[in-house]
Protein backbone atom coordinates (compact mmCIF):
# COMPACT_ATOMS: atom_id res chain seq x y z
CA UNK A 1 0.00 0.00 0.00
CA UNK A 2 1.21 3.51 -0.82
CA UNK A 3 1.36 5.78 2.20
CA UNK A 4 0.38 9.45 2.26
CA UNK A 5 3.03 10.30 4.79
CA UNK A 6 4.60 9.74 8.18
CA UNK A 7 3.92 12.00 11.17
CA UNK A 8 6.66 12.14 13.81
CA UNK A 9 5.42 13.27 17.20
CA UNK A 10 7.96 14.49 19.75
CA UNK A 11 6.27 13.85 23.07
CA UNK A 12 5.69 16.70 25.54
CA UNK A 13 7.40 20.08 24.95
CA UNK A 14 7.45 23.64 26.22
CA UNK A 15 5.92 23.93 29.68
CA UNK A 16 5.38 20.15 29.71
CA UNK A 17 8.82 18.66 30.37
CA UNK A 18 7.61 15.08 30.64
CA UNK A 19 9.68 12.80 32.86
CA UNK A 20 13.02 14.04 34.23
CA UNK A 21 15.88 12.06 35.74
CA UNK A 22 19.51 10.95 35.50
CA UNK A 23 20.45 13.89 33.30
CA UNK A 24 17.59 13.39 30.81
CA UNK A 25 14.60 15.66 30.20
CA UNK A 26 12.00 13.74 28.23
CA UNK A 27 10.83 16.64 26.04
CA UNK A 28 14.41 17.36 24.93
CA UNK A 29 15.37 13.80 24.10
CA UNK A 30 12.11 13.07 22.27
CA UNK A 31 12.74 16.16 20.12
CA UNK A 32 16.27 15.00 19.31
CA UNK A 33 14.98 11.53 18.38
CA UNK A 34 12.17 13.00 16.29
CA UNK A 35 14.48 15.41 14.46
CA UNK A 36 16.83 12.54 13.69
CA UNK A 37 14.01 10.39 12.26
CA UNK A 38 12.68 13.37 10.29
CA UNK A 39 16.06 14.15 8.72
CA UNK A 40 16.77 10.52 7.86
CA UNK A 41 13.36 10.04 6.27
CA UNK A 42 14.02 13.19 4.25
CA UNK A 43 17.29 11.66 3.07
CA UNK A 44 15.49 8.47 2.05
CA UNK A 45 12.75 10.32 0.20
CA UNK A 46 9.95 9.37 2.62
CA UNK A 47 7.32 12.09 2.97
CA UNK A 48 7.07 13.11 6.61
CA UNK A 49 6.11 15.94 8.96
CA UNK A 50 6.78 16.67 12.64
CA UNK A 51 4.12 17.62 15.16
CA UNK A 52 6.63 19.99 16.74
CA UNK A 53 10.13 20.93 15.62
CA UNK A 54 11.02 23.15 18.58
CA UNK A 55 10.36 23.46 22.30
CA UNK A 56 6.73 24.46 21.86
CA UNK A 57 3.85 23.53 24.16
CA UNK A 58 1.11 21.33 22.71
CA UNK A 59 -1.74 20.26 24.95
CA UNK A 60 -3.58 17.05 24.08
CA UNK A 61 -6.34 18.78 22.12
CA UNK A 62 -3.97 20.94 20.07
CA UNK A 63 -1.61 18.03 19.44
CA UNK A 64 -4.21 15.65 18.00
CA UNK A 65 -5.89 18.47 16.06
CA UNK A 66 -2.57 19.36 14.46
CA UNK A 67 -1.76 15.70 13.73
CA UNK A 68 -5.18 14.99 12.22
CA UNK A 69 -4.92 18.05 9.96
CA UNK A 70 -1.52 17.21 8.45
CA UNK A 71 -2.51 14.47 6.00
CA UNK A 72 -6.06 13.74 7.15
CA UNK A 73 -7.22 10.66 9.07
CA UNK A 74 -6.92 7.51 7.01
CA UNK A 75 -5.22 4.14 7.32
CA UNK A 76 -2.50 5.08 4.81
CA UNK A 77 -0.90 7.48 7.31
CA UNK A 78 1.67 6.49 9.96
CA UNK A 79 2.06 8.25 13.30
CA UNK A 80 5.11 7.56 15.47
CA UNK A 81 4.88 9.23 18.90
CA UNK A 82 8.24 9.25 20.70
CA UNK A 83 8.47 9.06 24.50
CA UNK A 84 10.83 8.18 27.34
CA UNK A 85 9.38 6.10 30.15
CA UNK A 86 9.59 6.41 33.93
CA UNK A 87 8.42 4.28 36.83
CA UNK A 88 11.38 2.08 37.67
CA UNK A 89 11.16 -0.43 34.83
CA UNK A 90 13.74 -1.33 32.21
CA UNK A 91 13.71 -1.56 28.44
CA UNK A 92 11.76 -0.24 25.49
CA UNK A 93 8.05 -0.66 24.80
CA UNK A 94 5.87 -0.22 21.71
CA UNK A 95 2.14 0.44 22.11
CA UNK A 96 -0.17 0.22 19.09
CA UNK A 97 -3.78 1.29 18.58
CA UNK A 98 -6.68 -1.11 19.10
CA UNK A 99 -7.77 -0.57 15.49
CA UNK A 100 -4.41 -1.79 14.14
CA UNK A 101 -2.73 -5.18 14.04
CA UNK A 102 0.69 -5.80 15.55
CA UNK A 103 2.71 -5.98 12.30
CA UNK A 104 4.29 -2.52 12.48
CA UNK A 105 4.93 -2.73 16.21
CA UNK A 106 6.62 -6.10 15.83
CA UNK A 107 8.92 -4.74 13.13
CA UNK A 108 9.90 -1.86 15.43
CA UNK A 109 10.43 -4.23 18.34
CA UNK A 110 12.57 -6.62 16.29
CA UNK A 111 14.70 -3.82 14.84
CA UNK A 112 15.27 -2.20 18.24
CA UNK A 113 16.23 -5.61 19.62
CA UNK A 114 18.80 -5.97 16.84
CA UNK A 115 20.83 -3.17 18.48
CA UNK A 116 20.96 -5.12 21.73
CA UNK A 117 18.20 -2.98 23.23
CA UNK A 118 15.99 -4.94 25.59
CA UNK A 119 12.36 -4.61 24.47
CA UNK A 120 9.90 -5.42 27.24
CA UNK A 121 6.91 -5.92 24.96
CA UNK A 122 4.76 -4.53 22.18
CA UNK A 123 1.11 -4.36 23.13
CA UNK A 124 -2.25 -2.59 23.24
CA UNK A 125 -3.73 -0.90 26.31
CA UNK A 126 -7.42 -0.25 26.92
CA UNK A 127 -9.12 2.60 28.76
CA UNK A 128 -10.46 1.11 32.03
CA UNK A 129 -13.66 3.19 31.93
CA UNK A 130 -14.40 2.09 28.34
CA UNK A 131 -12.44 -0.94 27.17
CA UNK A 132 -13.49 -0.34 23.56
CA UNK A 133 -11.15 2.68 23.54
CA UNK A 134 -7.38 3.09 23.67
CA UNK A 135 -5.86 4.13 26.99
CA UNK A 136 -3.59 6.78 25.43
CA UNK A 137 -5.23 9.79 23.81
CA UNK A 138 -2.62 9.98 21.05
CA UNK A 139 -3.85 6.57 19.84
CA UNK A 140 -7.50 7.04 20.77
CA UNK A 141 -7.98 10.44 19.09
CA UNK A 142 -6.12 9.84 15.80
CA UNK A 143 -8.85 7.82 14.03
CA UNK A 144 -7.86 5.34 11.31
CA UNK A 145 -4.19 6.40 11.36
CA UNK A 146 -1.58 3.65 11.91
CA UNK A 147 -0.51 5.05 15.28
CA UNK A 148 2.20 3.78 17.63
CA UNK A 149 3.86 5.05 20.79
CA UNK A 150 7.52 4.16 21.30
CA UNK A 151 8.92 4.29 24.83
CA UNK A 152 12.69 4.04 24.31
CA UNK A 153 13.58 3.26 27.91
CA UNK A 154 13.21 4.29 31.55
CA UNK A 155 15.10 7.45 32.43
CA UNK A 156 14.75 6.79 36.17
CA UNK A 157 16.67 3.54 35.71
CA UNK A 158 20.40 4.40 35.78
CA UNK A 159 21.37 1.64 33.34
CA UNK A 160 18.61 2.57 30.91
CA UNK A 161 19.43 6.27 31.20
CA UNK A 162 23.08 5.65 30.33
CA UNK A 163 22.06 3.52 27.35
CA UNK A 164 19.66 6.23 26.16
CA UNK A 165 22.29 8.96 26.41
CA UNK A 166 24.88 7.02 24.42
CA UNK A 167 22.71 5.03 22.00
CA UNK A 168 19.54 7.01 21.29
CA UNK A 169 20.72 7.75 17.75
CA UNK A 170 21.07 4.06 16.91
CA UNK A 171 17.59 3.40 18.34
CA UNK A 172 16.16 6.22 16.20
CA UNK A 173 17.89 4.75 13.15
CA UNK A 174 16.11 1.44 13.75
CA UNK A 175 12.77 3.25 13.79
CA UNK A 176 13.70 4.76 10.41
CA UNK A 177 14.47 1.26 9.15
CA UNK A 178 11.19 -0.04 10.58
CA UNK A 179 9.18 2.60 8.73
CA UNK A 180 10.95 1.76 5.47
CA UNK A 181 10.47 -1.98 6.04
CA UNK A 182 6.77 -1.51 6.74
CA UNK A 183 5.87 0.75 3.82
CA UNK A 184 8.14 -1.00 1.32
CA UNK A 185 10.68 1.77 0.74
CA UNK A 186 14.29 0.80 0.14
CA UNK A 187 16.27 1.39 3.31
CA UNK A 188 19.81 2.71 2.99
CA UNK A 189 21.81 2.68 6.25
CA UNK A 190 23.22 5.93 7.54
CA UNK A 191 26.57 6.76 6.01
CA UNK A 192 29.25 9.17 7.16
CA UNK A 193 28.94 10.58 3.65
CA UNK A 194 25.60 12.34 4.14
CA UNK A 195 23.20 12.18 1.25
CA UNK A 196 19.72 13.25 0.22
CA UNK A 197 17.22 11.57 -2.11
CA UNK A 198 15.49 14.08 -4.42
CA UNK A 199 11.70 14.21 -4.00
CA UNK A 200 8.92 15.74 -6.09
CA UNK A 201 9.04 19.55 -5.89
CA UNK A 202 12.71 19.73 -4.86
CA UNK A 203 15.08 22.24 -6.40
CA UNK A 204 18.80 22.72 -5.87
CA UNK A 205 17.95 25.92 -4.01
CA UNK A 206 15.50 24.25 -1.61
CA UNK A 207 17.93 21.37 -0.94
CA UNK A 208 20.90 23.67 -0.39
CA UNK A 209 18.84 25.76 2.04
CA UNK A 210 17.82 22.60 3.98
CA UNK A 211 21.48 21.64 4.48
CA UNK A 212 22.87 25.16 5.03
CA UNK A 213 25.03 25.38 1.93
CA UNK A 214 25.08 27.33 -1.30
CA UNK A 215 23.76 26.02 -4.60
CA UNK A 216 27.28 26.29 -6.03
CA UNK A 217 28.66 24.14 -3.20
CA UNK A 218 25.92 21.55 -3.70
CA UNK A 219 26.64 21.41 -7.44
CA UNK A 220 30.39 21.21 -6.84
CA UNK A 221 30.36 18.22 -4.44
CA UNK A 222 27.98 16.36 -6.79
CA UNK A 223 29.79 17.29 -10.02
CA UNK A 224 26.61 18.80 -11.43
CA UNK A 225 27.00 20.84 -14.62
CA UNK A 226 23.44 22.23 -14.59
CA UNK A 227 20.56 22.90 -12.20
CA UNK A 228 18.57 19.92 -13.49
CA UNK A 229 17.76 17.21 -10.95
CA UNK A 230 15.34 14.28 -11.07
CA UNK A 231 13.17 12.48 -8.53
CA UNK A 232 15.10 9.66 -6.88
CA UNK A 233 18.52 11.19 -7.59
CA UNK A 234 20.97 10.69 -4.71
CA UNK A 235 22.82 13.89 -3.83
CA UNK A 236 25.75 14.18 -1.50
CA UNK A 237 25.08 16.94 1.00
CA UNK A 238 28.09 16.78 3.30
CA UNK A 239 31.40 15.17 4.16
CA UNK A 240 32.30 13.54 7.45
CA UNK A 241 35.06 11.32 8.76
CA UNK A 242 34.83 8.85 11.60
CA UNK A 243 36.86 8.95 14.80
CA UNK A 244 36.91 6.06 17.27
CA UNK A 245 37.21 7.19 20.89
CA UNK A 246 40.32 5.91 22.66
CA UNK A 247 41.32 5.73 26.32
CA UNK A 248 42.14 9.20 27.62
CA UNK A 249 40.16 11.05 24.92
CA UNK A 250 38.04 14.07 25.72
CA UNK A 251 35.87 16.14 23.43
CA UNK A 252 38.31 19.04 23.83
CA UNK A 253 41.28 16.86 22.86
CA UNK A 254 39.48 15.35 19.83
CA UNK A 255 38.26 18.77 18.70
CA UNK A 256 41.76 20.25 18.91
CA UNK A 257 43.33 17.35 17.00
CA UNK A 258 40.74 17.64 14.22
CA UNK A 259 40.63 21.44 13.88
CA UNK A 260 37.06 21.77 15.11
CA UNK A 261 35.28 22.84 18.30
CA UNK A 262 33.59 20.98 21.14
CA UNK A 263 30.28 22.65 20.25
CA UNK A 264 30.55 21.47 16.65
CA UNK A 265 31.38 17.93 17.74
CA UNK A 266 28.39 17.83 20.10
CA UNK A 267 26.05 19.22 17.43
CA UNK A 268 27.35 16.90 14.69
CA UNK A 269 26.96 13.83 16.91
CA UNK A 270 23.78 14.88 18.73
CA UNK A 271 25.52 14.54 22.09
CA UNK A 272 23.57 15.43 25.22
CA UNK A 273 26.73 15.84 27.33
CA UNK A 274 30.52 15.55 27.09
CA UNK A 275 30.73 11.96 28.38
CA UNK A 276 32.52 9.58 26.00
CA UNK A 277 32.99 5.80 25.92
CA UNK A 278 35.98 3.91 24.57
CA UNK A 279 35.07 2.57 21.13
CA UNK A 280 32.39 5.17 20.54
CA UNK A 281 32.28 6.47 16.95
CA UNK A 282 32.22 10.22 16.42
CA UNK A 283 31.62 12.00 13.13
CA UNK A 284 34.03 14.91 12.54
Amino acid sequence: MAYKGVIIDAGHGGTDSGAVGNGIVEKDLTLKISNYIHNRLDQLGVKNTMSRSDDSTLNSDNRVKKINNIYGTSSDIILVSNHINAGGGEGAEVIYALRNNDKFSKIISDNLSSTGRYVRKYYQKRLPSDTSKDYYYILRDTPNIESVIIEYGFLDNVNDANLLKSNWESYAEQVVKSICDYIGVKYVPYSNDEFYIVKSGDTLWSISKKFNMTVDKLKDINNLKSNLISIGMKLKVGDSKQYVVKKGDTLWKIAKENNTTVDDLMKKNNLLNSNLQIGQILYI
